[in-house]
Order: C-alpha cells, then sequence, then structure tokens
C-alpha cells in the first residue's frame, strides 16, 4: 500500500513537471517553394492552443534570412485524432492562429506557404519560427491582470487554479490512453486466441485427413 502511494507521488510530481515545463514549443524550421511540414501535437481534450509564426526569406545578396514582404503568406492547417479539419486558413508573413481541441489526442499541424503566386520566392528557402502554446501557456496573465483589474495575488491564484485545472485535463488524457493501449492488448491477445484455436483445429482435421487417406491407400493396396 505504501509502495503504491510512493508510486502515485511520483507519478503527480512528474506529470507536474511536464505541465509546468513542456507544454509550450518554440522551433524554427526551412521550407521549399511547394513543400509542406506538418507536426504532431499530443492535446487533451477541451484545450486551447496558441500559435505564433514568422517567416524569413533568404537573401541571396546579404546571404542570411531577413523578414519575408507582406506578400509572402502562410497556409496553416490542423486536423484532429479522427481526421476531421479543426482549422484551415491563409495568413500573412506573420501571424498567429488559435483553436480548441474537442477531441483527445493526436493533432496534425501543417504549414505550407502561398509562394507558388509570387516571384519573390524565386526557388529560395523560407524560414520559419514557429511556437505552439498548450493549455494554460497559452494565456497572456499580463493581459487578464490588466483587463480584470487583478491584484498580484489575485492573478497568482487565478494562475494556480488554471494549472491544477490543466493538470486534472492531462490526467483524464493519461486515463484515456491508458484505456485505449488496455483495449488494445485485449483485443490483440483475444485474436491469437482465436488464431491458436483455429490453426489447432486445421492441424488436426490436415492428421485425421492423412489417417484416413493412408487407411484407404492401404486397404486398396490389400496391406491391411
Amino acid at each position: 500500500m505504501r509502495m503504491t502511494m510512493a508510486v502515485r507521488r511520483w507519478r503527480l510530481a512528474l506529470m507536474l513537471l511536464a505541465v509546468v515545463v513542456s507544454r509550450s514549443c518554440g522551433l524554427y524550421f526551412h521550407l521549399g517553394e511547394t513543400e509542406r511540414k506538418c507536426f504532431i501535437e499530443e492535446i487533451p481534450d477541451e484545450t486551447m492552443v496558441i500559435g505564433n509564426y514568422r517567416t524569413q526569406l533568404f537573401d541571396k545578396q546579404r546571404e542570411e534570412y531577413l523578414p519575408a514582404t507582406p506578400g509572402l503568406g502562410m497556409f496553416v492547417e490542423i486536423k484532429d485524432p479522427d481526421d476531421k479539419v479543426v482549422l484551415s486558413r491563409q495568413y500573412g508573413s506573420e501571424g498567429r492562429f488559435t483553436f480548441t481541441s474537442h477531441t483527445p489526442g493526436e493533432h496534425q499541424i501543417c504549414l505550407h506557404s502561398n509562394s507558388t503566386k509570387f516571384s519573390l520566392f524565386a526557388g529560395g528557402m523560407l524560414r520559419v519560427h514557429l511556437d505552439i502554446q498548450v493549455g494554460e501557456h497559452a494565456n497572456d496573465y499580463a493581459e487578464i491582470a490588466a483587463k480584470d483589474k487583478l491584484s498580484e495575488l489575485q492573478l497568482r491564484v487565478r494562475q494556480l487554479l488554471e494549472q491544477v485545472e490543466q493538470i486534472q485535463k492531462e490526467q483524464n488524457y493519461q486515463r484515456w490512453r491508458e484505456e485505449r493501449f488496455r483495449q488494445t492488448s485485449e483485443s490483440t491477445n483475444q485474436r491469437v486466441l482465436w488464431w491458436s484455436i483455429v490453426q489447432t483445429l486445421i492441424l488436426v482435421a490436415i492428421g485425421v485427413w492423412q489417417m484416413r487417406h493412408l487407411k484407404s491407400f492401404f486397404e486398396a493396396k490389400k496391406l491391411v
């Protein structure tokens, strides 16, 4: 019993650390003229996600990346775990997209440029800086404090409450994943069992047929 409680405490601590630290993702990547890049983000249900991006176009004369022109835009498409389109929209060279998940699981976030319409790209390379924030990390608490006229203590309490709510969503998501894994394991075990039974029946049927065939052969040859 003590061991079980200790394991649960460790799991809760690790989950707290994961929620507080890893639910914000910042990176940059390169896109070709007709290239499409997709990312997978595991998101609990009823969770807000905010993505901020900016683009830079490679200048061959200066041999460095410079801010892209306003005409060079990005097309963002997001699909939920059921492959349903959650968001499909074209933005400018710098923008922000927001969506709320309604199904837990892996969400696909895809980006590609509308560069084929513009000669400015000229077959060059586009650098995209992308920052994805999930859950309470997507909230701008400075803006919330100014809007609702909250004191520092009130703001901190609200932040803690939203962190607890996000932890509960993460726990529910982990339970959902465990349930799906258990169902998959049980289904696989059941299929393996039935396949073993079918193989056994086939072997028994082949053995009986071979014995009858040999008996008929020996009787025909008058050996028995």
